[in-house]
């Protein structure tokens, strides 16, 4: 679908299957998005147990309420520098569907936002940046709310098919 953006007379793709509310966080200076309906909680930041021959972003697992629950660092996945934590840092705690049912994992951000709700016209494709940038394979889309862009992030794939089946349940 196209919507014509008036301003600027030009056809832009929209995306309404993208619509919905969607929690926010944010990694350094970005705000992110992913699906609220994947969201299971928000915790505070707590012991995580490492985990050997786990990739350098699985920070390890947690013991929530009676479930291991593995914990990925979103800012170590996506590159970024690490930091401390601190009183706003957080674990969301997200359900994601393996190939031998669902699974709890945590991500670890910088800080929980707010839920937004995106309509299908505020969201377009994420940007092709070829494979000499890396690759946005884990962005849904750019959501376009109050002057701001939201990088709406597909959960799955940033958790990492290869996380989703090392602690799948055998």
């Amino acid at each position: 679908m196209a919507a014509k953006d008036v301003r600027r007379g030009e056809n832009l793709q929209v995306m309404p299957e993208l619509a919905g509310k969607y929690l926010t966080f944010v990694l350094g200076e970005e705000e992110y998005g992913i699906f609220i309906l994947q969201v299971r909680e928000i915790i505070g930041i707590m012991e995580i147990t490492s985990v050997p021959h786990t990739p350098p972003y699985v920070k390890g697992v947690i013991n929530l309420r009676g479930r291991v629950i593995p914990v990925i660092d979103l800012r170590l996945k996506f590159a970024m520098a690490a930091r401390e934590y601190d009183d706003r840092t957080c674990i969301i705690v997200v359900e994601v569907q393996g190939r031998e049912g669902t699974i709890m994992v945590g991500m670890l951000v910088d800080s929980v936002s707010e839920v937004v709700n995106v309509s299908g016209t505020e969201v377009e494709p994420p940007p092709v940046f070829g494979t000499k940038f890396g690759s946005s394979d884990n962005i849904l889309g750019m959501a376009k709310i109050n002057n701001e862009v939201k990088i709406l992030l597909d959960t799955y794939k940033v958790i990492g098919e290869g996380v989703v089946e090392h602690f799948e349940k055998k």
